[in-house]
């Protein structure tokens, strides 16, 4: 009976180790916005995604969204759905039409 349980929990426990899962990558994405590349990496462990916008740097922290996924920093807002997606500065769409060439891990 001892072995029996024994074995039963050995077998429990290596299920276990499956269940762990190792952070993600960062992401690379980079999208066409009629002529113009925009790269934006995504951060899905820190829930953010970083670009230059106006020749800065910016990094925005993911928000409540009904629909999509939304980033904002009080003034920038990178929302993405499907492979489209649109950036907003103080409430007013700056960057549109924005779809998604490719995506891949990036090295940081």
């Amino acid at each position: 009976m001892l072995k029996g349980l024994t074995v039963a929990a050995a077998v429990l426990l290596s299920g276990c180790s499956l269940m762990h899962k190792p952070a993600e990558e960062p992401q690379t994405l980079h999208y066409r916005c009629g002529t113009l590349p925009l790269t934006v990496t995504l951060d899905n462990a820190r829930q953010q995604v970083s670009f230059i916008m106006d020749g800065k740097p910016l990094t925005l922290k993911q928000t409540l969204s009904a629909s999509g996924t939304r980033y904002s920093d009080g003034n920038y807002v990178f929302w993405s759905k499907g492979d489209g997606a649109f950036i907003e500065r103080n409430d007013k769409i700056v960057v549109n039409d924005c779809e998604l060439q490719s995506a891949n891990a990036s090295r940081e």
